[in-house]
């Protein structure tokens, strides 16, 4: 299995009913609600989360790219998991669990891009894009869509966020 690479972009929103809205308007189209728990351990090298949606399975997740607040490549692994909890207890018993993110997301699909809506515990709430880069959409499509939904939804250079929503409570 070959890694996968997105461009991403994270900001702080505080009207996510307004920024579902303006991704509408876009051609976004929604993929749903989802409720998770991020489960992140320890590893030497980028950041490793158990993702456990409820009401459906668990994902593994390895995923690496720079702190900045800017458009960031990103290099990550997806593996799907049916036995979560089994999974859960081996890696927190080898790696040790650095702490847990739950939110609420909506997602919207507009082209290649991924829109979450996000409502974190204990953060409050944010807008995250996610291009995938693939054959029909390189890394300077992705960058355009992200540009493009970004003056859509009025986001600016302060509202940008250079961290996992992990960093930003500190685990």
């Amino acid at each position: 299995m070959n890694s996968r690479r997105n461009i991403e972009l994270k900001a702080r929103y505080a009207d996510l009913a307004d920024a579902a809205a303006r991704a509408m308007a876009m051609g976004a189209r929604s993929a749903g609600e989802l409720v998770q728990i991020d489960t992140y351990f320890h590893v030497p090298h980028g950041r490793l989360k158990l993702r456990e949606i409820e009401g459906s399975g668990a994902e593994l997740i390895w995923y690496d790219r720079p702190d900045a607040a800017e458009f960031r490549v990103s290099d990550y692994y997806v593996i799907p998991t049916a036995d979560r909890q089994t999974k859960k207890q081996a890696l927190t018993a080898a790696l040790g669990v650095l702490g847990e993110v739950g939110k609420r997301r909506t997602l919207l699909l507009w082209h290649n891009v991924r829109i979450h809506l996000d409502h974190v515990e204990n953060l409050g709430s944010f807008v995250e894009f996610e291009a995938v880069i693939s054959d029909d959409a390189d890394e300077a499509v992705s960058h355009d869509r992200l540009a493009t939904l970004s003056v859509a939804l009025g986001i600016v250079p302060a509202d940008r966020v250079a961290v996992s929503y992990g960093d930003l409570l500190g685990i």
